[in-house]
């Protein structure tokens, strides 16, 4: 093999001061690194099934010397005098100098160069490379090796700036020093990678380019980690002493050292699913219902799995299916990883905990540590996710237990969470793979190597579904197992999400099925897409189901009159739950409780620590195998509707949508439990109609007005369930049936001018669709500004949610400022400082940077250590007097722990 020049070898890398002394690392080691690293990654990390994928995409080609290519030569364009002339980040002059005089020893100088930031190394790269001979949708994985990838070939680099690459523009023998050095480089590195010529390496589709994309992202994000989260005991891939060069490094003890540093958890290695009946006894302890029985047995025998969608009734197990198709999918497909997004932080935080308790099951099964992530914006506070033990804090020597656990891998945080290889959280951290921002390569990356859970796939309206459908193209790009579970999801969101996916995969929406799968409404139903064949199941043992007749009654009444009912029904004791279309509306019906029947209320509008508390209560009370109260009532909006596993006696709930009201009813009688005196029969008041075609303001801002008179056309004095779910949701979603429904006209017209406001809306952010014989130039041009900076903004961009903001609550009184329980701030940590956040109503905050710039005010007024606190930098306070309550942006707050937050205009009467 060649060996390098002394010139090639004083390139540098990277470089900084520590404690006093100067560090370097030669580029060519940093090269090598990444190299390694990427190489080990690929064939350690990435999923055999994606693995596959990249290979039948290059057949007859050497895709382990184009992955060490893609890791030795990312860095490349670093070998211009525009990158060896940049400062050091302490702008030290004396270390600066040191290596510039060893460049000038071997003859490599250069002419004052005066537009250097016009050509970035990873720009630079890829011109170079690119005039040298390399394909461009290569080129361009190395000019987007940063995150964010060029608009087009940067042909007209080297033309336009030829000074940054060659050290000057007219100077011939300048030139030739610079050429010669960056030619030599490339030769070796095409040499120890596996290739003759720059022109031997192959071209790539751009799904392969954007998986190989973050693979080279990750790769070089380790490669460049000096230690372990900053743990100096744990070293990586450390600077060197400038006195030290390339030669005093043997690079294959420093990556092999780092990677067993580094690799503090285990694989998982799904085992195959032989018994169904022992597989459930063994994961969760009971045997399995009929139609989890034989939804399982089908997904099993699945040969080529694409999408598959479990619609069935509330409470039937849909999520133990979910997860036994995990590993079934796991196996078969070759997958690695899990990801479950679900609609809320409530119902993650709740699914979490149940995630938890099976991948523990696997872990004992497989003597593994398997990783688990937690992921939303609160995820930092829920309890079990922070009892469970970091992985590189384990000693395997000492601990008994340490080889089957479940951990947190540290490195795996903030844009690198979705690489962890299994992850809870909301469908936000799904959406997000089809939003311009960037470093989107790792979230496509992360989700490829994964089998996708969606629960809850009907709660996401028209503008989610759009972002929903483009992210299901891209998973069907990469053949990822996708699974999505409803009790109540339409025919035609059905197919839409099946042709979706097929297209993704195949190149079109078109399968093969039996004639009328479009309008099938059997129920529970059974769709897989195997390979380009879709069957669907649809017989199932009708006494595996919990048959209930519920009786609907529309209940016209004002507040007052409601709240006498609702405790007059359970007056011999019982659960009452009442669920409303807004936060004000529930508050309104609290205040008005009677004081002798305890109440419960749960809505967003809460300190994030009071809502925890709050949500685990309520799981403890009236959740499965609860300890339920005599009476309760529970009083909450949309939160109480999906994947809360709580049981109620009788049902109160505002007029919504019929899946969305068929939801609500998943929670009556869910348990198979004894019944109060009076309520063994379920009861369902519906609230909120005035008159056909009158549903107030509010509920109609909350819901089309068209699905709500739909909704109340259609909805009868009695369900049988599970029988009448499907049918019902067909019907209001079904359009063919318009003119049963008198004067629904203007309502139609307006739902779908909405409709296509909210599509055209959606697309104008998200990414296009997965074009294989296109590079990745361009794929994330015109992106929003600075959405990879901010989480909330992102997840905004996903939802279609205002801009609101999110607060430290405080209170100050005659003792200084305290929490809203009375703790003084200087007795408690600053975590719980942290934990005391809440999210304003957008109409506080109408202009938002006005906003902004009012509470920075008072914040670095009152608590400008924050800014150097890691639990509370960056976070904004709002402080309350002594009565709990503030005077903000025109506006008045209030908060109590029993309500919540409550918002007026200055100087009105609270309602």
């Amino acid at each position: 093999m060649s060996s390098l020049s002394k010139a090639a070898k004083s390139l540098w890398g990277k470089k900084a001061i520590k404690n006093g002394q100067e560090l370097w690392l030669p580029l060519i080691a940093h090269l090598i690194d990444t190299k390694n690293v990427i190489n080990w990654l690929y064939n350690h990390w990435l999923s055999d099934k994606e693995q596959l994928i990249i290979e039948s995409s290059l057949p007859n080609q050497n895709i382990h010397a184009l992955v060490k290519f893609l890791g030795c030569v990312h860095d490349y364009g670093k070998c211009i005098p525009a990158f060896q002339g940049k400062p050091s980040y302490q702008r030290s002059k004396v270390l600066d100098q040191d290596l510039l005089e060893r460049l000038l020893r071997q003859g490599l100088s250069s002419i004052k160069l005066v537009s250097m930031e016009k050509s970035p190394h990873a720009v630079a790269g890829e011109a170079l490379l690119e005039r040298a001979g390399l394909n461009e949708s290569v080129g361009a994985i190395i000019g987007s090796h940063h995150g964010m990838p060029q608009k087009t070939s940067p042909f007209d680099q080297i033309i336009n700036y030829t000074s940054n690459y060659f050290g000057s523009d007219q100077n011939q023998k300048i030139k030739e020093k610079w050429q010669r050095v960056q030619s030599e480089l490339l030769n070796y590195i095409l040499e120890i990678c596996g290739y003759n010529n720059i022109k031997d390496v192959p071209p790539v589709s751009q799904p392969v380019a954007v998986i190989l994309e973050g693979l080279l992202i990750m790769a070089d994000w380790l490669a460049s980690s000096e230690y372990l989260n900053y743990d100096v005991q744990k070293p990586l891939f450390p600077l060197i002493s400038l006195n030290a060069g390339f030669d005093d490094l043997d690079m294959t003890a420093r990556f092999e050292d780092a990677i067993n540093t580094w690799a503090v958890n285990d694989e998982w290695y799904p085992q195959k699913v032989t018994n169904i009946e022992k597989h459930y006894q063994k994961r969760w302890g009971f045997e399995p219902r009929s139609v989890q029985e034989k939804m399982s047995a089908v997904i099993g025998k699945t040969k080529d799995p694409g999408m598959i969608i479990i619609e069935a009734p509330m409470g039937i197990g849909k999520t133990e299916i979910a997860l036994t198709a995990a590993e079934q999918l796991g196996f078969s497909a070759g997958e690695n990883g899990f990801f479950m997004g679900l609609p809320t932080q409530a119902t993650s935080n709740a699914m979490f905990e149940r995630i938890d308790q099976w991948l523990k099951q696997v872990a004992e099964s497989e003597h593994a540590k398997l990783p688990i992530k937690l992921m939303h914006g609160k995820a930092q506070f829920n309890p079990i996710y922070r009892a469970i033990p970091i992985a590189e804090n384990i000693d395997s020597d000492s601990d008994s237990d340490a080889d089957s656990a479940v951990v947190v891998n540290s490195w795996f945080t903030g844009k690198k969470a979705i690489l962890n290889e299994f992850s809870v959280g909301t469908i936000d951290n799904l959406l997000l793979m089809g939003l311009k921002q960037k470093h989107l390569f790792l979230k496509h990356l992360g989700l490829a190597n994964k089998i996708v859970v969606i629960d809850e796939v009907h709660a996401y309206d028209v503008y989610m579904t759009s972002y929903l459908k483009k992210v299901l193209r891209w998973l069907g790009a990469y053949h990822v197992p996708v699974i999505a579970l409803s009790a109540t999801l339409p025919k035609q969101k059905r197919n839409e999400l099946l042709q979706a996916y097929c297209k993704g995969k195949f190149g079109t929406k078109h399968f093969q099925a039996e004639s009328g799968w479009e309008n099938e409404q059997s129920y529970p139903l059974l769709s897989i897409l195997d390979g380009k064949k879709m069957v669907q199941v649809n017989h199932f043992e009708q006494e595996s189901f919990n048959k209930i007749s519920v009786h609907i009654r529309r209940l016209k009444a004002d507040d007052t009159d409601l709240v006498n009912k609702i405790s007059a029904t359970i007056e011999k004791g019982g659960i009452a739950g009442v669920i409303v279309n807004t936060v004000r509306r529930a508050q309104q019906l609290a205040r008005l409780m009677p004081k002798g029947i305890p109440t419960l209320i749960l809505h967003s509008a809460y300190l994030s620590s009071d809502r925890t508390k709050r949500e685990q209560k309520l799981q403890n009370l009236i959740g499965k195998n609860g300890k339920r109260p005599k009476r309760l009532i529970v009083i909450g909006t949309q939160v109480l509707e999906q994947s809360l596993d709580i049981d109620f006696d009788v049902l109160f709930t505002d007029i919504a949508p019929m899946d969305l009201i068929l939801q609500r009813i998943g929670r009556l009688h869910r348990h198979q439990i004894e019944r109060p005196v009076g309520l063994q029969q379920p009861d369902v008041y519906i609230l909120g109609i005035n008159s056909f075609g009158d549903y107030g303001d509010a509920n109609e801002a909350i819901y089309a007005k068209y699905l709500l008179m739909k909704t109340d056309h259609f909805l009868p004095n009695q369900i049988k369930l599970p029988t009448d779910i499907s049918p019902l949701v067909q019907t209001v979603y079904d359009p063919e049936n318009d003119e049963e429904v008198h004067d629904l006209d203007e309502a139609k017209s307006e739902f779908e001018d909405q409709i296509s406001k909210l599509k055209k809306k959606a697309a104008v952010f998200q990414i296009a669709p997965p074009r294989p014989r296109r590079t990745i130039h361009g794929w994330l041009g015109d992106s929003p500004q600075n959405l990879d900076k901010d989480e909330v903004r992102a997840q905004a961009a996903v939802r279609d949610i205002k801009d609101t903001l999110e607060v430290v609550l405080l209170q100050k009184n005659e003792s200084g400022f305290c929490l809203l329980d009375g703790r003084k701030l200087e007795k408690v940590s600053s975590k719980i400082i942290a934990e005391q956040t809440i999210r304003l109503p957008a109409a506080v905050t109408p202009n938002i940077d006005e906003a902004i710039s009012s509470l920075e005010d008072i914040t670095s007024k009152n608590f400008s250590y924050w800014q150097k606190d890691i639990w509370l930098r960056g976070s904004l306070a709002l402080v309350l007097d002594k009565n709990l309550t503030a005077n903000f942006n025109g506006w008045t707050l209030s908060y109590s722990s029993k309500l919540g937050l409550s918002y007026e205009k200055e100087g009105e009467k609270g309602e």
